[in-house]
Order: C-alpha cells, then structure tokens, then sequence
C-alpha cells in the first residue's frame, strides 16, 4: 500500500503539475485550440466592451451640450451650423437630417403654385417628408449604438459551451489514460480533469464580462433611444405648428 503511494506521488509529481499555465503547456492540441479560441472572443469581447464605454460616454455628453445650444437658440437656421460641431451626438445627427428635409421642402412649396388645394397637399407631403427623414435618421443612429453588442451576446451564449466542449475532451482524454494503464490514480486521472476544468474556467472568464456589459450597454442604447425618438417627436411639432406659418428659422 505504501509503495503503491509512493508510485503516485511520483508519477503526480511528473505529470501533474500546479502552474496553470504549465497544464495548458501539457494539455491537449484540442483544448489548446479551445482555450485559443475563448482567448480570442475574451479579447474581442473586452475591445468591444472598452470601445463602447469610449463611444456611449462621449455621446451622451455631447447629446447634452447640443440640447444645451438648441434650447438657448431661437432660429432653427443658426442651430444646424452648431449641430455639424457635435459629431458624436446623435440627435444632432437626427435634427441635420430633419433640417437638411425642410429646408428642401420649403424651397419646393417656394416654387409651388398658389392654388389653396394644391398647397395644402403640397403641404401635407412635406410634413411626411420630414418625418420619414426623421424616422430614418432615429433608426440609422439606434443601429449605430447597437453595433457590436451583438458579437458581446454571442460570447456570452457561445462561451461556456465552448469551455464545456473542452471539458468534455479533457474528461475523454482521462478516462483514456486510464484505460491504457490499467489504474484509475490520481496521477493517471489528475492530467486530463485539469485540461477540463482550465477549459471550463476560460470559457466562463470569457462569458461573464461579455453578459454583465452586453445587459449594461443593451440598457445604455435603450435609453438613449428613447431620448432620440422624444427629440424626434419635438422637432416634428415644431415643424407642424410653424410649416403653414412659413416661418422656417
């Protein structure tokens, strides 16, 4: 009995060994490809994560300063050069393209005939010009947020079925050992469980960011939508009290 632990001692020491980095050195070519390939949705995932805090963060501040300036500013003509400063704001993108409609729309009705039934149409047609410039322009800016947050939610689906995959492998490679040697030791069994749980580790590492900052951004763009489509809304009011004024500023 002693010297049979002493054998596994031995062998423990030879085969096994507490350096995570020395298990992945020793496991298998198949869950070195696994954990090379959570290793890449991890760093993807994290770019992903960094770059949309960059980009969130920045368009929020300026959604706030050109609000600032629209409030403060009477003439719609003297807001859409201040808007062209605020390149990662989207609402001033939506106003750009709400103005860029109606400036284009009252440069035909200029052209137009006098004729009352005429206009009135004429009219009618340029109020849902404008709003599906608007519409589209919320649409294209909400698209924009979201980019990305898909690869995010895939990682977080992805991952942990892939580090499974790998222990499932790592688990087979086991049991192999212990067919070839006849014994079910700790030092036979010891290498192929390390495999799988190193895999099983790296794809939980690489999915819970992913989860937590795919939620957290999903809520971000949600809410930023919402601010986009009120202005959207706003803006369209102002045009539909003021359009048969003819009183564009």
């Amino acid at each position: 009995m002693n010297e049979a632990l002493a054998v596994t001692s031995t062998d423990l020491g030879r085969h096994f060994h507490g350096n995570v980095l020395s298990m992945i050195l020793d496991s298998g070519p198949m869950v070195q490809f696994v954990l090379l390939l959570l290793l890449f949705f991890s760093v993807v995932s994290w770019a992903i994560i960094l770059m949309k805090y960059r980009i969130i963060k920045r368009s929020r501040r300026e959604n706030d300063m050109f609000l600032d300036r629209y409030m403060k500013i009477n003439k719609l003509s003297e807001v859409f050069p201040e808007s062209k400063k605020f390149r990662y704001s989207q609402i001033a993108e939506v106003f750009r393209a709400g103005y860029t409609e109606l400036v284009k729309v009252a440069g035909i009705r200029r052209e137009a005939l006098s004729d009352a039934d005429s206009e009135i149409s004429l009219e009618m047609r340029g109020l849902d010009n404008v709003e599906r410039a608007l519409n589209r322009a919320c649409d294209s800016e909400t698209t924009k947020l979201e980019s990305s947050l898909g690869f995010l939610a895939t990682t977080g689906s992805s991952c942990p079925f892939i580090g499974l995959f790998g222990t499932v492998w790592g688990i087979m490679n086991a049991f192999k050992g212990i067919g070839v040697k006849g014994s079910a030791t700790l030092a036979v069994v010891a290498p192929g469980i390390s495999e799988a749980l190193i895999a099983t580790a790296a794809g939980l590492a690489a999915a819970i960011p992913a989860v937590i900052f795919y939620n957290y951004y999903a809520n971000q763009v949600r809410t930023m939508a919402v601010e986009i489509d009120s202005f959207s809304s706003e803006f369209l009011n102002i045009v539909e009290r003021h359009y048969t004024k003819s009183s564009l500023k």
